[in-house]
């Protein structure tokens, strides 16, 4: 038999590549591991973890706040920036940022700089290192797009991990992109103070989710953080327009951003510009001499992980993955999702297995407040696929708890087939990561709404909205 310097070579160390490599390591591989990068990827070191700590303080910090209607006095309410930026930093250490170590010391070979196919079984590693395999594991993730507007090198336009490394924050932000992340990062910067604008090119905001999600989500940026939404908007240019001095009398760098809305061009200026356009896989690996096929939607995958060369799997961003048409959507990007797929690739090469992957149940997060939280098919997405389907939507003001927390924007919204059970939900609520567990639950183990509905809730509880969905689900 060929001799190979491994039984295995993982290229990208984030949440793909590591789960892939630990798993073959600990399975007795000899595993290597190419990180171009920072050791734990993009989500540990520039994304999750960065933001869910940042949004952490702001959140409680624009909570404290908000609080003064319960009787705290929070008016004069400050915080220390640097320390903010300190917690940032002790939360990415906690999560294990830069975590080449943990790798070593569980017998993976750590191999640094850009990896390129030079064959099937071969691949350089920088510019001076050539190593041989018997598998690969592509989790090379993915690079923010080109959103085609003028001029956003030159003014220097920010991406969405640069926000949580700022020095200084800025005291007027133009978002570009109001998906998930734009409006993540839109609600950060307003909790901490700023002005605000996002722009979006669709008529509302997380166009990917049930409109009443966005709707929700633009009433509270409107009316509660003073966001200007520009919907229908699109940005087509940005240009540095020297220096001006703020009304805090702060002389400042400023950037003229154009849009389009309406017909009409309009501008603004602004202090700092977030480009939350999207992102697109990064392929550029020399594939075609490892015989790989791609495309702009990534690398093609069969449901078992595996690529068009059959010794070279690919999961993660990076990855295009072939599913049955009625399938739940393989297009969602999530670690959890990234995890999965590396730990089905694995799992195939250590065991010589044939397991293939299963979508059902992963949640799409966008983790403003109120959270949202969606599984499974929307509206738009079953009358796209031609399916019959009823749904019920309940507002949070239905239950006791929407009184005893003072929030009662949110819903609870359930699509269901003619048999009653689930073919996807959207919940909208300060909780609604934990609350659409249950929904998650009831979907894998193909429950019905019924089940859902007779199972006991704690009445206080905003769960109770999940319930209450659940019964009216049966009789609609």
């Amino acid at each position: 038999m060929k001799k190979y310097d491994y039984d295995l070579v993982v290229i990208g160390s984030g949440a793909a590549g590591g789960t892939a490599a630990m798993m073959a390591a600990g399975a007795g591989l000899k595993t290597a591991l190419v990180e171009a990068g920072t050791w734990g990827g993009t989500n540990v070191n520039r994304r999750d973890i960065p933001y869910a700590a940042a949004s952490h303080f702001s959140q409680t910090f624009f909570g404290a706040i908000e609080a003064s209607k319960f009787g705290l006095s929070s008016t004069s309410l400050k915080y220390n920036y640097p320390s903010v930026l300190n917690w940032n930093l002790v939360a990415q250490k906690r999560a294990g940022a830069n975590s080449k170590k943990e790798f070593e010391d569980a017998g993976v070979k750590c191999l640094e700089g850009f990896a390129q196919f030079i064959s099937p079984n071969e691949i350089s590693v920088g510019e001076n290192e050539n190593i041989t395999s018997k598998k690969f594991i592509i989790a090379t993730g993915a690079t923010p797009i080109d959103p085609g507007i003028t001029g956003s090198s030159e003014a220097e336009c920010l991406l969405p991990e640069d926000v949580f490394t700022l020095r200084r924050l800025p005291k007027v932000v133009m978002v570009v992109g109001g998906g998930s992340t734009g409006c993540e990062v839109a609600e950060y910067f307003a909790e901490m103070g700023a002005k605000v604008l996002i722009a979006e090119i669709s008529e509302r905001l997380l166009p990917k989710e049930d409109p009443e999600a966005g709707e929700v989500i633009e009433k509270r940026f409107s009316k509660t953080l003073g966001i200007n939404v520009l919907t229908s908007s699109r940005v087509v240019a940005t240009t540095k327009a020297g220096k001006e001095t703020l009304p805090n009398g702060r002389k400042t760098d400023v950037i003229k951003v154009q849009f389009m809305r309406g017909g009409q061009e309009k501008s603004v200026k602004v202090e700092a510009v977030v480009l939350a356009t999207g992102s697109e896989p990064a392929v550029d690996l020399g594939l075609s001499n490892a015989e790989v096929k791609f495309s702009s939607n990534g690398i093609h995958t069969n449901s078992m992980m595996q690529t068009s060369a059959k010794n070279i799997y690919a999961c993660g961003d990076v990855a295009d993955v072939a599913v049955d048409k009625h399938a739940d959507s393989a297009e969602l990007s999530s670690t959890e999702k990234a995890s999965y797929e590396a730990a089905i690739a694995a799992s195939n090469i250590v065991n010589r297995a044939k397991g293939t992957v299963n979508y059902r149940g992963f949640v799409r997060m966008t983790d403003t407040f109120p959270k949202v939280a969606a599984v499974g098919l929307t509206e738009d997405e079953c009358i796209a696929r031609d399916l019959r389907y009823k749904q019920v939507l309940v507002p949070l003001s239905t239950v006791s708890a929407s009184n005893t927390a003072e929030y009662q924007d949110g819903f609870v919204k359930i699509v269901t087939n003619k048999e009653n059970k689930i073919l996807g939900a959207t919940i909208v609520a300060p909780n609604a990561d934990l609350m659409i567990q249950e929904i998650v639950l009831a979907m894998k183990a193909e429950l019905r709404v019924v089940d859902l509905a007779t199972a006991p809730h704690i009445s206080l509880s905003f769960n109770e909205a999940v319930r209450v969905a659940a019964r009216r689900a049966t009789k609609a």
